[in-house]
């Protein structure tokens, strides 16, 4: 049988070791073509570039793996997947998987992920697509503990299939391979950002900001990613890129709007 061909991208860039761990993981799967971004970009949302130029080129990060391509793009993760699709794939791939990012994507981090977004890019062609994400900002974490539940979710998906129209957010906490209790398929949960600005001066006298804030979780659920993550759970979190209230349609209708 032909091994699926996996897209994988990520936003922390094309040298990221989460997105290393990543490509590794999938080439046990099937084959494996990697577009990522030349440098960092996360936060960027759902960014893409429309006023300026895009630029690919391959590259060979694993000098020992001659048979795995990889594309480095100068854009957004969006662009990174708009342009494997378009331009540099063979063929449709069989799954797109994004990440391992460097950090939380839990709750309301999902509106500013990049990584997300390259899933979702995915997701809008067409094509099933999950974010993976580990609770750990440190650029050196560890990301082994979870390739057996990272993997399993990916041979599930490629087997079962993901629902049109929606794609999978999977937030891995930062813990030790033997204290995961498994995997829960969970809502997301209700929180914010308190935001601050850090107000500085340059030596030059002209103000900057630093933006600085604190997580608040407003949910007690236990049904939620938060939860799932604080008790020692990998969470699955089905998005949707319909942004529409379908619930409150009827309740605008009723307004005197004509």
């Amino acid at each position: 049988m032909k091994k699926p061909l996996i897209l994988v991208t990520n936003d922390d860039g094309i040298t990221a070791p989460g997105l290393r761990a990543l490509i590794s993981y999938m080439k046990e799967i099937g084959d494996v073509v990697v577009v990522a971004p030349d440098s960092p970009q996360s936060g960027m949302g759902h960014a893409i570039t429309i006023d300026n130029t895009l630029y690919s080129k391959k590259v060979m990060i694993d000098l020992e793996d001659e048979k795995t391509e990889e594309y480095s793009c100068s854009g957004t993760p969006a662009d990174c997947v708009k342009l494997a699709l378009q331009e540099l794939l063979s063929r449709k791939p069989d799954i797109c998987v994004s990440g391992i990012n460097h950090g939380s994507n839990s709750s309301i981090n999902v509106i500013y992920s990049g990584t997300m977004s390259a899933a979702i890019e995915a997701g809008i062609e067409g094509i099933p697509a999950i974010g993976f994400s580990l609770c750990d900002y440190n650029w050196d974490a560890d990301f082994s503990h979870a390739k057996n539940e990272i993997q399993k979710i990916v041979r599930e998906a490629l087997t079962n299939g993901i629902p049109t129209g929606v794609v999978l957010n999977v937030n891995i906490p930062k813990l030790e391979k033997k204290q995961l209790k498994g995997i829960k398929i969970c809502r997301q949960a209700r929180a914010n950002w308190k935001e601050k600005f850090d107000k500085r001066t340059s030596p030059s006298g002209k103000d900057y900001y630093w933006l600085t804030g604190e997580f608040e979780l407003l949910d007690k659920g236990e049904d939620t990613d938060e939860w799932a993550l604080s008790n020692g759970f990998v969470s699955v979190v089905p998005t949707q890129f319909d942004l529409t209230a379908h619930h409150v349609i009827q309740t605008i209708n009723n307004w005197n709007l004509n």
